[in-house]
């Protein structure tokens, strides 16, 4: 084990770590990018850093569910789909996810339906409909809010 690579990826990865929230698995794949340490060595550092509170997947959750909603514009499904594939836990996902204002959360879903039904020509109600589920399903958003806003969304 060279020390000196060692210290290197870990500095790197605590830098990288105070700028934004990562999870294990972003700073497992730039340790990877990076290869100043081997696969035991990348563990190593990931550990430490989740030690010092530089890595909370609990935290990490919270703040990719809120950009993803505010910034986005995803469904909760699309988010727990992401998180999961991120290597995040159940539990962690279901905090990160219950953090969401459910008002303003439904507020924005029929906000993005009415702005792309808007932008839609469709050649009768049930091809408009159509395409506005496939939309929402596209976003990530619950099926039973989207059939709830587009029933009460007429012609």
């Amino acid at each position: 084990m060279n020390k000196n690579n060692y210290t290197i990826a870990l500095e790197r990865a605590m830098s990288l770590c105070s700028k934004s929230e990562k999870c294990r698995n972003d700073i497992g794949a730039r340790l990877n990018e990076w290869k100043l340490t081997n696969k035991q060595e990348n563990e190593d550092i990931i550990n430490e850093l989740v030690k010092n509170n530089f890595i909370d997947e609990k935290r990490y959750a919270g703040a990719y569910s809120r950009d993803k909603i505010r910034f986005n514009k995803w469904g909760k499904v699309k988010i727990r789909l992401m998180l999961k594939s991120r290597g995040i836990g159940e539990e962690d996902i279901e905090h990160g996810l219950g953090l969401i204002d459910d008002e303003s959360y439904l507020g924005m879903i029929e906000e993005e339906i009415k702005e792309k039904k808007r932008t839609i020509r469709a050649k009768n109600l049930f091809d408009l409909k159509a395409r506005l589920i496939r939309f929402a399903s596209s976003r990530g958003y619950e099926q039973d809010y989207v059939y709830d806003i587009i029933n009460r969304l007429k012609s």
